[in-house]
């Protein structure tokens, strides 16, 4: 008998058991407009009832590096979250509705039991998210990955009405900013967390691990209610560049900025731990990290009572951490002013 493909390292038996291991899972993501998913060649979603100008919004992106941590401790089972809430919560900022995910899991011999865990863990931040988890591709690919490892990416799919995008044209001076607190690192700066581990030379503890590998939050379902309810005016989702570069992409070029507070919330101990572990400065610890706040929206001044108490009401913790002013105005010591094209400066306390 001649070499076969499970000889080459590819086991199409093994990617059949996956889809039909999964494939309760992805159901239960499914939406009214699903059509067709999981098995066929492409997934078919109806775009959902009730919009009369509706507009696609779409974002697709990876885990990063937190993925190496997670396959370094053998924590499969929440890192699909990663993968839909950086996608979701991108949507999200648009003032769309995410109502369709795709997936791709990549690696060198498929393992049926962890890409279980893993899908599994991307169908319960869909179910988060209120997405259907519509279909996706699990490419088997020897000698291009390591033994054991794998890789990610995703694809979301919202949907807005045209008249109700949020793009932050209609910031103005006086607007509050609302900060809706992280669970942890969420998926971004993970080199420098490495790095941080690699210099200590050192398992951090199970407490540790657990708050450095925490899911990155998904704020769909609150936000879509706020925006319901409230004049949101702009929205930004703290990843990659912390508060420093994303929240300048809400703020319209002109003559705005936006004051931030440091002091108006208490940032969680895994900071305070990888600061002091890493020895990493301040201005660094901003423009990687979010540092506590995962998602910022902007409401007039006015509403920002009804905003936090809706937001709260929706499972969020909420603090007010700063305003917009005019790009003349003064920062004080632990204030950041944050413009499009404006270098950030943080004054010493």
């Amino acid at each position: 008998m001649g070499l076969t493909y499970r000889e080459a390292g590819v086991d199409v038996d093994a990617g059949n058991e996956l889809v039909t291991r999964i494939s309760a899972a992805c159901r239960s993501t499914y939406r009214p407009e699903t059509l067709h998913g999981l098995g066929g060649f492409a997934a078919l979603t109806e775009i959902p009832a009730g919009y009369t100008r509706p507009v696609l919004a779409t974002a697709t992106d990876g885990i990063g590096t937190k993925l190496k941590l997670a396959l370094d401790y053998g924590n499969h089972e929440t890192i699909g979250q990663d993968l839909v809430a950086m996608c979701a919560n991108d949507v999200l900022v648009t003032g769309a509705e995410p109502f369709l995910f795709l997936d791709y899991y990549a690696t060198g011999r498929l393992d049926v039991d962890v890409a279980e865990q893993v899908i599994g863990g991307v169908a319960n931040g869909c179910r988060e998210a209120g997405c259907a988890l519509a279909g996706g591709e699990t490419a088997e690919m020897p000698g291009l990955y390591a033994n054991g490892d794998y890789d990610m990416a995703g694809f979301c799919v919202g949907v807005v009405e045209r008249d109700n995008i949020i793009d932050g044209s209609r910031v103005a001076a006086g607007d509050r900013l609302l900060g809706l607190t992280a669970d942890g690192p969420h998926s971004n700066g993970f080199s420098l967390i490495r790095a941080v581990l690699a210099l200590n030379g050192r398992r951090p503890s199970a407490e540790m691990r657990r708050r450095l590998l925490a899911p990155t939050r998904i704020y769909v379902k609150s936000v879509l209610r706020l925006l319901h309810k409230v004049d949101v005016r702009g929205m930004a989702h703290i990843t990659g560049g912390g508060l420093v570069e994303n929240v300048p992409r809400m703020i319209p070029k002109g003559n705005l900025a936006a004051l931030v507070r440091l002091d108006a919330w208490q940032r969680p101990s895994v900071f305070d731990w990888l600061q002091k572990s890493g020895n990493i400065d301040e201005p660094e610890m901003l423009r990687t990290f979010n540092c506590g706040i995962g998602f910022v929206v902007c409401v007039p001044g006015d509403q920002v009572r009804e905003a936090s108490s809706l937001l709260n009401e929706s499972g969020e913790s909420v603090v007010e951490i700063g305003e917009i002013v005019y790009r003349g105005a003064g920062s004080g010591a632990g204030e950041l002013l944050l413009a499009p094209g404006l270098p950030s400066a943080l004054k010493a306390s």
